[in-house]
């Protein structure tokens, strides 16, 4: 157990001068070296120690980036947010961003350098779901789940037969390949998870991306995990398009649980904004209820798919001209 204060900064995001970093301070947190092992126990106890912290509330933080000075406080669960607008014009690419968690006489105790992503000004965006969208974790029932994340590891997790593929096209669509589209990856999932998520995706070669992720929970949470409230989802989704208005954006995510109820009122609210909505369909009892909302928002001219297999979604893609 590290009992030392720490801070953990996620990527950021933003575009020339609007940007967005999020993170954590803790008290403490169980130190957590991932063994990319076979073993029940190996990884059932590296679940554990990602949930065993206690996290800093009410504690001041200071980031510096590129000569901005910026300070914050961080909530109840230890959370800071940081928004603000950059002194000069931040090309696109990875920058580098630095977080100092400072006590009541304003001397350094923590500190931990992060990154934010500032993407090209390409003609799309890509919002994606990640459990049961991306990556098989059968979040419709809570069991399941908690046997996905206790057996495997982020290397032994399985994502979709070409769903790498899809993204990988769509990421290049439009643009030149050294300038990709951006991607979003907002779920469910604590931010407890979030090196975790990271590692999936680097070892499947998803496109790197943003990620959104659900408020911090303590050991006592771990059997909840994965479970959100509609508006929490709805907010942050709406923050990515707040931030970037002039990209049209595609949403991906599946009927599990509330993605086609959040996305379809976006995109009824947006139209413009939103240039399509895919749906992978893992509850079959649901398909019916999904099509109607994905039908009520063709209406607006939203493209929508409803789809079981990666495949149909990149022949959607391709029929659109999302991909040529």
């Amino acid at each position: 157990m590290n009992k030392s204060v720490s801070v953990k900064v996620y990527h950021g995001y933003g575009h020339t001068h609007d940007l967005v970093v999020y993170g954590h301070v803790f008290k403490y947190r169980a130190i957590t070296n991932q063994v990319f092992s076979d073993n029940f126990f190996i990884n059932t106890i590296h679940l554990l120690k990602l949930f065993l912290l206690k996290p800093f509330p009410f504690t001041k933080v200071r980031l510096t980036f590129l000569g901005d000075v910026v300070e914050q406080t961080t909530g109840a669960d230890g959370f800071f947010k940081f928004e603000w607008k950059a002194s000069q014009n931040v090309s696109a690419g990875w920058h580098l961003v630095e977080v100092k968690a400072l006590d009541k006489e304003n001397k350094v105790i923590a500190e931990s350098v992060g990154k934010i992503y500032v993407p090209h000004k390409t003609q799309y965006a890509f919002v994606s779901d990640v459990d049961d969208t991306v990556m098989v974790s059968h979040s419709a029932t809570i069991w399941r789940r908690l046997r996905e994340l206790f057996i495997k590891n982020p290397r032994t997790r399985k994502t979709f037969q070409d769903a790498r593929k899809h993204y990988e096209l769509l990421a290049n669509a439009h643009t030149d390949p050294d300038q990709p589209n951006p991607f979003f990856y907002v779920s469910s999932s604590e931010w407890n998870l979030y090196d975790y998520l990271i590692e999936i995706f680097r070892y499947n070669k998803l496109p790197e991306g943003a990620f959104l992720l659900n408020q911090i929970k303590q050991w006592q949470g771990l059997f909840k995990t994965g479970k959100t409230g509609h508006d929490g989802k709805l907010l942050r989704v709406r923050r990515i398009l707040d931030v970037f208005p002039n990209q049209k954006f595609v949403f991906f995510g599946d009927n599990s649980q509330q993605d086609p109820q959040i996305y379809t009122t976006i995109a009824h609210k947006f139209p413009q904004n939103v240039e399509a909505i895919y749906i992978r369909q893992v509850v079959n009892k649901y398909a019916h209820a999904t099509k109607k909302l994905l039908d009520e928002v063709e209406k607006k001219g939203v493209k929508t798919c409803l789809f079981k297999n990666s495949r149909e979604a990149i022949d959607h893609s391709i029929k659109i001209g999302l991909i040529v």
